[in-house]
């Protein structure tokens, strides 16, 4: 298990680095498109990722073990976005048939995460005094 959480935190180091880089990039938009850019380079590559370790393990080829999935998914892409894992676990949803789950995630998982930013936002001015 050691040697598993290792590459994680390897990979999740990285993945940070890569995310702080992208917020460095100067932008006027409407919105933080950095934080857009970085969502949607996450999904492309956990997706690629992905699809490519299935590809090749019907191959039998080594290329992609459990130690380099942890390297690769869990840590460079989840310390990059969590958004990737979560637009991988919703398409799987949706690939398997189960529509109204993959929708039901989606839906929960937008606006219990903005319900759980504005209660956290409520409680640190609380008890910041505000």
């Amino acid at each position: 298990m050691g040697s598993k959480v290792f590459y994680v935190a390897a990979g999740g180091a990285i993945g940070a680095v890569l995310r702080y880089f992208i917020s460095l990039v100067p932008s006027k938009g409407i919105f933080p498109i950095q934080t857009l850019v970085t969502n949607i380079l996450g999904a492309l590559l956990i997706g690629f990722i992905t699809a490519l370790a299935v590809s090749l393990a019907r191959e039998d080829s080594p290329l992609f073990s459990v130690k380099a999935l942890l390297f690769l998914k869990t840590g460079v892409c989840g310390g990059f976005t969590t958004f990737s894992t979560f637009s991988l676990e919703t398409m799987t949803l949706f690939e398997k048939g189960q529509t109204t789950q993959g929708f039901v995630y989606a839906l929960a998982s937008l606006f219990l995460g903005l319900g759980a930013v504005l209660l956290g936002e409520l409680a640190g001015k609380s008890a910041g005094g505000e």
